[in-house]
C-alpha cells in the first residue's frame, strides 16, 4: 500500500507556489504573446491557494486529531493562509505578504511533522 506524507506534500506545494510567485514573471512574461496569461490571473492564484488549503489542511488535522493534539501548526497555517488571501486584496503589498506566507505555511508542516515523529507516528 503506497502512503503519502502529506506534510511532505504541503511543504512542496509552499515551494512551488513561492517559486511560481518569484519566477513565473522574471521568466515566463511572454505568455500573453501566446494568448496565455496566469501571471496575475485572479482564478489560478486562487486556486494555486486553494490547493494549498486543502492539502494543508488535510494534513495537519491528521496530525493534530491522530497524533499530537496541538494547536500550534493549526495556527501557524492559518494565519499563513491569511496572509495569502492578503497578498490578493492588496496587490501594492504582495511581496510583503507573499514571504512570511510562504515561511509559515513551511513552518507549520515541519513542526507538525516533527510532532508526529515525536508521537511515533511513521507515516
Amino acid at each position: 500500500m503506497i502512503r503519502i506524507n502529506y506534510d511532505a506534500l504541503g511543504i512542496a506545494a509552499s515551494l512551488a507556489c513561492a517559486i511560481h510567485c518569484a519566477l513565473l514573471p522574471l521568466i515566463l512574461t511572454s505568455l500573453p504573446l501566446f494568448g496565455t496569461n496566469i501571471i496575475n490571473n485572479a482564478a489560478f492564484e486562487y486556486g494555486m491557494i486553494a490547493l494549498a488549503l486543502v492539502v494543508g489542511v488535510y494534513s495537519l488535522w491528521h496530525g493534530f486529531k491522530r497524533h499530537h493534539h496541538r494547536y500550534s501548526p493549526l495556527l501557524l497555517f492559518g494565519s499563513g493562509m491569511a496572509l495569502l488571501f492578503l497578498k490578493q486584496i492588496f496587490h501594492q503589498y504582495q511581496l510583503y505578504f507573499l514571504i512570511p506566507a510562504v515561511a509559515s505555511i513551511v513552518m507549520a508542516h515541519i513542526i507538525n511533522f516533527r510532532l508526529c515523529r515525536k508521537d511515533g507516528c511513521r507515516h
